[in-house]
């Protein structure tokens, strides 16, 4: 093969490796540039941070998910605004934070901050459920007789998540 020849295969075979090789950074770049809604990132961020602030990102990780799988259930209000906000401001409610009559402002910045981050990266990428399609959960410190009859799915940090 001749010098120039040699050299436009050389430059076909790196542009066909090099495509190849972006097409996962394409996926990642197209799914992290989804939308995401400003109101509904607030209140995944609220739930994850009222419910779990003090079990770093796994511990919100699930909080979150737990949001998100009951968006994506028939049997919950598909936006995480109305999951959060389901049953009202008293209770019986879904989440005692949001129906306790206490103020709803974060006061922890590092976890408001922490949370804030973890329910972008949801919005955007649905990265993979840790607790393995739960929609319920309770704090390990509490018995949740209700529950008996819902598949316990795994616990995490300070939660026991259900399906």
């Amino acid at each position: 093969m001749a010098p120039m020849q040699n050299y436009v295969a050389i430059i076909l075979v790196s542009a066909l490796i090099a495509g190849c090789a972006s097409t996962p950074s394409t996926r990642a770049t197209r799914e992290s540039s989804r939308q995401v809604d400003a109101a509904e990132q607030r209140c995944l961020a609220l739930a994850m941070y009222w419910e779990a602030r003090g079990e770093g990102e796994r511990g919100m990780l699930a909080v979150g998910s737990v949001v998100l799988n009951r968006v994506a259930s028939r049997d919950f209000p598909s936006r995480a605004c109305a999951v959060v906000r389901q049953g009202g401001e008293s209770p019986p409610c879904q989440f005692s934070w949001w129906c306790d009559g206490k103020s709803d402002v974060p006061r922890a910045r590092p976890q408001w901050n922490a949370a804030l981050t973890t329910a972008d990266y949801m919005l955007r990428v649905r990265p993979k459920d840790p607790t393995h399609g739960a929609l319920f959960f309770h704090s390990t410190a509490i018995k949740s007789p209700w529950l008996r009859s819902r598949e316990r799915t795994v616990r995490i940090g300070g939660h026991i998540f259900y399906r």
